[in-house]
């Protein structure tokens, strides 16, 4: 571990515990930034070859995140936001049709759903409340639901879903299985085959430690020529960089929704800081995430005044955890937090804390210290 701790040059007095919103690049990703910059300044484009093997060996990374069959199931897309889009308004809808979701979805994966009322699609939210979250999701699929999409880990809450039973459970029911990864891939083991998702894609500046603007879209095989194509360019062809052809087709792999030149400043940055990740193992990733969520929660619930809003069960929890304290406004709270520099959001009902692997035990006592003296009458 100490020389992942390496890896990050934080402020010695910044307590950071904001991953499930903007994490900090490791050093790794920042001198990759720079020696990409420094090779425009001298060079331009000179070694672009070189800069497309790199963009391959991220798509290799990202394809072993999510234990993709093959490289080919994987776009590098804008964002989160970008990949429910080809989702939605790829696919055949017909009147009547419907789209099941939980009451907790970031508005990602909401609204964008919401937008196909003009096609009469209709939205069904189902109530993550309760011990079965995944037989309520399962249980509002109805004759008409085509699609269900949900959140692996719920943006305010915390709320863990079991993906492998909603997999089954869609794949019985014959509906498609989409899931907003966000606030997973980085964070815990993700798995599209043990899934079973037909669609699932996330944004690199949370949990995977890399760049706004960069992130990824898995496809099942099958489905890739079911989504109607809106972006077409260079990029998105069969036979890319073949300019003098007449003729064109869309990629047959997921290169067709990638339709114009790529985010490389991103790439170099992304692929920097999943070869940490990888190099950590997501395993242990996720061991040291629920070390120090358990570190959060127990210090946390001893505090007079302090409710917890995430689950207590570790195998509920992702790397988030939500609280709040008796007669103090979530968004004073918050204030008083980032004023003694721990750093981090309010979301739902509280004040949302997210720790990662790396992040230093002394992090989590000093913020536990400072939550106590402002809960103190």
């Amino acid at each position: 571990m100490t020389t992942f701790l390496d890896e990050f040059a934080q402020a010695p007095d910044l307590r950071y515990l904001n991953h499930a919103a903007v994490s900090p690049w490791p050093n790794r990703a920042a001198a990759a930034v720079t020696r990409f910059a420094q090779e425009n300044v001298l060079l331009g484009a000179r070694d672009y070859p070189d800069w497309m093997s790199l963009e391959q060996r991220l798509r290799e990374r990202l394809a072993r995140l999510l234990n993709a069959p093959s490289t080919d199931d994987v776009a590098l897309v804008k964002n989160t936001s970008e990949a429910l889009s080809f989702v939605a308004f790829g696919l055949p809808w017909q009147s009547g049709d419907q789209i099941v979701i939980s009451d907790e979805e970031f508005p990602s994966n909401r609204i964008v759903w919401e937008a196909l009322a003009s096609q009469g699609v209709e939205v069904v939210q189902a109530s993550l409340k309760g011990d079965d979250p995944e037989g309520s999701l399962l249980a509002a699929c109805g004759p008409r639901t085509r699609l269900m999409s949900v959140s692996a880990v719920q943006f305010a809450s915390g709320v863990r879903l079991d993906l492998q039973r909603l997999g089954a459970g869609c794949k019985q029911l014959n509906v498609l299985f989409c899931i907003d990864a966000i606030q997973q891939l980085g964070a815990q083991p993700f798995d599209v085959q043990r899934y079973q998702c037909d669609f699932a894609m996330a944004d690199g500046h949370k949990w995977m430690l890399g760049p706004e603007g960069l992130g990824v879209f898995y496809v099942r095989s099958e489905l890739r020529e079911r989504l109607k194509l809106h972006e077409f360019g260079w990029h998105m062809l069969e036979h890319m960089g073949d300019y003098n052809r007449s003729t064109w087709e869309p990629a047959k792999s997921a290169r067709r929704f990638e339709c114009g030149s790529p985010n490389m400043l991103g790439a170099m940055a992304l692929e920097a800081s999943l070869s940490l990740l990888e190099e950590v193992g997501m395993d242990t990733v996720a061991a040291l995430i629920a070390e120090r969520v358990q570190w959060l929660q127990e210090g946390l619930g001893a505090i007079a005044g302090v409710k917890l809003h995430s689950p207590l069960n570790p195998a509920r929890r992702g790397g988030i955890i939500s609280f709040s304290i008796d007669g103090i406004d979530n968004q004073a709270l918050w204030t008083t937090l980032m004023a003694q520099q721990v750093v981090c959001i309010p979301r739902g009902p509280g004040v949302r804390f997210s720790p990662h692997f790396y992040t230093e035990k002394r992090v989590i006592t000093e913020t536990i210290a400072i939550v106590a003296s402002i809960a103190k009458p």
